[in-house]
């Protein structure tokens, strides 16, 4: 396509001391080869998707360094494009019914493994080793065999996904599936909305742990701060099947140490503790939204206003795929952007999308290793808590009660008359702001 020039005010603006800010301002060539693929495909006259009219801007708020965006997020658009190209893939949509038999394998490995452990010293080697190697990959999958059910996956019918759901839980130790779907669905209906995606840290957080021993604290707790951090942003009304959720696994918790004693719940609890702490497969929680500095885009210092060529005006991509060994422990999960495009295709069909629409996928920025990721979120003091994209509207929340959607009308774009430019997949093509 020609070449299109746009004048963009690039700010960059950082809340902490100055020395924070000349850093931040000297990531102007942040790109290295994440964002040369992602600008590539954004150049491409071969690009399956055109933005109608208006280029994404995306800005840094005075208060706080999160990415913020003022369109609608990505998934959609692309979902549309796909289906276009390749109306095929809607045959892959629908459950899985391998899913059945493969929660009911895991939850019997870590029942068997409790009982074996029941005289075992909660403070010794064996019991450690087996809970992370064993157990917390064992309730690593089942955290993400419940993330498949949620979206009915598993069976055609509601209220066996719900049931099978509860089961899958049973071997974490602590009630969660069914407070998990309405949080989760609204995570996908309302990527990035403040206030509103719990999967967002807040600001608070990002302030707290913005240095490396405050993100090796959030990466070994991590999955208190997923448990927790919902209850600080919104909470969810009581409903029968969080009361049944909680009774079951009450009642099978108790049974446990009734009749093989305290050590086998430790064994549940302290295997979902290290399932989301310093574990390998814990590094899809960081992997799949936070943005990496070799994922961002470049920016210019401060105030100032330069011409930008169509393939810069790109945000930051929202979400990130990891196409390695550990997606067969969990679900294939690591096929997140697919996953995010179409949330009805379950876990065995992830891949197969992926080939019919490559198109799509293959320029897009991913990440070779979840304990990569883990190693450079810690370590690297360009990337942390802040490097997430937020929107301040737009979106629902799923299962909120009275509360109701958070969905509004928001005007035209400033930016409606520019011409209409060809855009990455990975780039959200909304005309106008949310």
């Amino acid at each position: 396509m020609p070449s299109t020039s746009v004048t963009v005010t690039a700010t960059a603006v950082s809340s902490k001391s100055r020395s924070r800010q000349s850093k931040e301002q000297g990531k102007v060539q942040v790109g290295k080869k994440g964002s040369e693929r992602v600008s590539s495909s954004s150049s491409s006259s071969s690009s399956p998707i055109t933005a109608n009219s208006t280029p994404t801007v995306v800005g840094q708020n005075p208060r706080d360094d999160f990415f913020w965006a003022y369109t609608e997020e990505p998934h959609r658009t692309r979902r549309q494009a796909i289906i276009k190209a390749h109306p095929e893939v809607l045959k892959l949509c629908g459950p899985e019914p391998l899913t059945i038999p493969l929660v009911g394998a895991v939850v019997g490995i870590q029942v068997l493994c409790a009982y074996l452990l029941r005289d075992t010293p909660f403070l010794s080697w064996p019991f450690f080793l087996t809970a992370y190697i064993v157990g917390a990959t064992a309730n690593q999958n089942l955290f993400l065999a419940i993330h498949e059910i949620s979206h009915n996956l598993a069976f055609k019918s509601p209220a066996a996904n719900r049931a099978l759901s509860i089961f899958a839980n049973l071997p974490i130790g602590i009630p969660y599936s069914a407070s998990f779907r309405p949080y989760h669905l609204t995570h996908h209906k309302s990527l990035g909305v403040d206030g509103v995606d719990v999967d967002l840290p807040t600001a608070l957080e990002a302030w707290f742990f913005d240095s490396v021993a405050g993100k090796a604290f959030f990466c070994t707790f991590q999955i208190l701060f997923y448990a927790l951090r919902p209850m600080f942003v919104y909470k969810l009304p009581m409903t029968g099947l969080q009361a049944c959720n909680i009774a079951i696994q009450l009642a099978f918790d108790a049974l446990m140490v009734q009749f093989f004693g305290p050590r086998t719940l430790a064994y549940f609890i302290l295997s979902s503790f290290l399932a989301g702490s310093l574990h390998p497969c814990a590094g899809h929680f960081i992997a799949e939204h936070y943005v990496f500095a070799q994922h961002s885009r470049s920016l210019r210092p401060t105030g100032s206003i330069i011409p930008l060529p169509s393939s810069k005006l790109a945000p930051p991509p929202e979400t990130f795929s990891y196409y390695g060994a550990l997606n067969l422990l969990t679900y294939n999960v690591g096929l997140h952007n697919e996953h995010h495009d179409f949330p009805a295709v379950p876990w065995t069909r992830l891949w197969k999308l992926n080939r019919i629409a490559n198109e799509f996928y293959c320029d897009l920025p991913s990440h070779p290793s979840w304990v990569g990721v883990m190693w450079q979120f810690v370590t690297d003091e360009e990337v942390g808590l802040w490097c997430r994209v937020k929107r301040k509207e737009g979106g629902r929340k799923v299962g909120a009660g009275s509360e109701g959607p958070t969905d509004k009308v928001a005007p035209s774009s400033s930016l409606s008359s520019s011409p209409s430019i060809s855009s990455s997949p990975a780039v959200s093509t909304s005309a106008g702001r949310r």
